[in-house]
């Protein structure tokens, strides 16, 4: 019996032992082909007379209409699909029988043929002759409908890519957008670095890491939340302008903006400031919207959202008194503690002065209503250990998050360059953790070693890709971005009645 997990259908693996049987083999190692989408171009003017020239293409097969002495079938590889027009004349009666017994929707075939235009327009390749590539042991889903399971869907995601033309589209965007990504800042003189994955300590943001065990140096690693403090240690070796695309891990929940493995930017700039990196960021993600949708306009969620810079800026502090009517600077902390109880808002119990109690407030009643590009500034020094002091505003730091639909897309400081100072906070953060704040960053002394032989005047911002494709592909949901996203485990039933196991 085979295993419930395997989508393998009988009659389609006795399809396969008939082959076999036949002598037809099956799985060759290479097949020379013509990309659809080249065929399409070059025959866009053909008419109803076929093709002198015959042409050799390969996909896979998504539509077989069957008509006795004739078949027609449709053919999509990643370019594009084409119509098949196979007839028995043509092929002759083994050749053609051939085809109508052993070719099946999902099939992957090769095909040999000339070109021409049927009376109802539609781009034909008559087919000379064929070969089995990789005959399909599973089933597509129905053909009208599509894979609709949402479950399914992402945990066969390459069932989804081949019967859902909107998931390729949105993959395809994602890599285009990673490739502008690199090509604009090529352009500006950044370098891209690659930075340890599995790393002795994580920093660089306040997460909970994923942890590991390496047997051999005997010694536990964690996967990255972020690659900041490594790329930071490269502007001190000299590398005035660096950037990665990186994968980072954080151990978190899952919902429709968070994924525990997720894709982010990273960019550092010696001798600029915070400011530097928001005109950056302006001009990083502007250009690509409008690269991928023809203007600065992305639809989302029922809004209109403008990319448009420059963008609006408000401190925190400003947009809590915005959105919620709240002037913190008037109030003291028990008033603040007691207007934050009023409204529902979590853990302010446990602040300790009044911008604990300002970043509460933010992000309880504020982030979520922040739909178009906003910049928000001046973070308390408390949840930001690695931007500079504010250089006018005490207990604040150069820090800035965008915010577009209620989600955070970007986050940027002046970096901090001080190595008493990030030694300091370093020691604070360690005292929140051993105080049980899970998220509160370990202190990495060799980077404030690295600080001490000197760090100049540098910005840097993290930009959250995945975030990013959402917005220009109008996709609510993180794991609709994600090509593999992580899910619960699937479940092998065993049903008490003697039935086959299933998978649930």
């Amino acid at each position: 019996m085979t295993d419930p997990a395997v989508c393998f259908d009988e009659v389609r693996l006795a399809r396969r032992q008939e082959m076999c049987e036949a002598g037809i083999p099956l799985y060759p190692y290479r097949f020379d082909k013509e990309r659809i989408e080249s065929i399409r171009d070059r025959f866009a003017g053909i008419g109803h007379d076929p093709s002198e020239e015959t042409v050799t293409t390969a996909g896979r097969v998504l539509l077989v209409r069957d008509h006795g002495k004739t078949v027609f079938a449709d053919l999509q590889d990643d370019s594009g699909r084409v119509q098949l027009y196979i007839r028995r004349d043509s092929l002759g009666e083994e050749v053609f029988s051939r085809f109508s017994r052993f070719v099946e929707r999902g099939d992957i075939i090769g095909v040999t043929g000339r070109v021409f235009r049927t009376r109802l327009g539609e781009l034909t390749l008559w087919v000379d002759s064929f070969t089995i590539l990789a005959p399909a042991l599973c089933a597509l889903p129905e053909k009208f409908h599509g894979l609709r399971d949402i479950e399914k869907r992402y945990r066969q995601r390459y069932v989804d890519l081949i019967v859902n033309e909107e998931s390729r589209k949105i993959f395809q965007t994602r890599s285009r957008l990673i490739s502008l990504i690199r090509r604009t800042l090529d352009e500006q003189d950044f370098l891209e670095f690659e930075t340890p994955i599995l790393q002795p300590l994580y920093g660089g943001a306040n997460a909970r890491p994923f942890t590991t065990h390496h047997h051999f140096l005997e010694r536990t690693l964690y996967l990255r939340i972020a690659p900041e403090l490594y790329l930071k240690r490269l502007v001190v070796g000299g590398f005035e302008r660096v950037y990665e695309v990186a994968r980072n891990f954080r151990n978190e929940d899952i919902d429709t903006s968070h994924n525990p493995e997720f894709s982010m930017v990273e960019i550092y700039q010696a001798y600029a400031d915070m400011y530097d990196m928001i005109r950056l960021t302006e001009g990083l993600i502007s250009m690509i919207v409008r690269t991928l949708k023809g203007d600065d306009l992305c639809a989302f969620g029922g809004e209109m959202i403008s990319f448009t810079p420059p963008w609006r800026q408000l401190t925190m502090t400003e947009a809590v008194l915005q959105f919620t009517g709240i002037d913190l600077a008037s109030m003291t902390l028990p008033d603040m503690k007691d207007q934050a109880a009023k409204l529902g808002v979590e853990g302010w119990e446990a602040a300790v002065n009044e911008r604990e109690i300002l970043v509460l407030l933010f992000e309880g009643l504020v982030e979520g209503r922040l739909i178009q590009p906003t910049l928000i500034t001046e973070f308390p020094i408390e949840n930001s250990p690695l931007a500079k002091r504010h250089r006018v505003r005490e207990g604040f730091t150069e820090r800035f998050e965008l915010f577009v639909a209620g989600m955070e897309l970007a986050n940027g400081f002046s970096e901090l360059n001080d190595p008493l100072d990030q030694l300091a906070r370093f020691e604070d953060q360690e005292q929140r953790r051993q105080g049980g704040d899970l998220e509160a960053q370990v202190p990495d002394y060799d980077f404030v070693s690295a600080l001490g032989y000197g760090m100049p005047p540098t910005g840097g911002v993290g930009i959250g890709i995945d975030r990013l494709v959402m917005l220009v592909s109008g996709q609510s949901s993180i794991k609709e971005v994600i090509l593999f996203p992580q899910m619960k485990a699937e479940q092998i039933v065993c049903p008490d009645d003697g039935s086959q196991p299933r998978v649930e």
